[in-house]
């Protein structure tokens, strides 16, 4: 395990990340205290995200036709005084 300060951690993240993406691990010093592990996650403690969806409960909601207005009309309507 490698030793690191925030300073660098902070300036060199790029870095400091590919090489924990590469498998290294560091400890974080601050003022000379450890404070940090920065390490690599293993496969087995990822989240499992789940499947992205198209429905926002929008297509539920009735549509609206107004008659004789133009978008700008209605937008500014439902803006009122901003």
């Amino acid at each position: 395990m490698r030793i690191i300060t925030q300073r660098e951690l902070r300036n060199d993240n790029a870095a400091v990340m590919r090489d924990v993406e590469a498998g290294e691990s560091f400890l974080v010093t601050k003022h000379g205290k450890p404070v940090a592990r920065v390490v690599p996650v293993g496969a087995e403690e990822l989240p499992v995200a789940k499947p992205a969806t198209r429905s926002g409960g929008f297509g539920r909601l009735a549509r609206v036709r107004i008659e004789g207005a133009t978008t700008r009309e209605v937008l500014d309507d439902l803006r009122g005084d901003r």
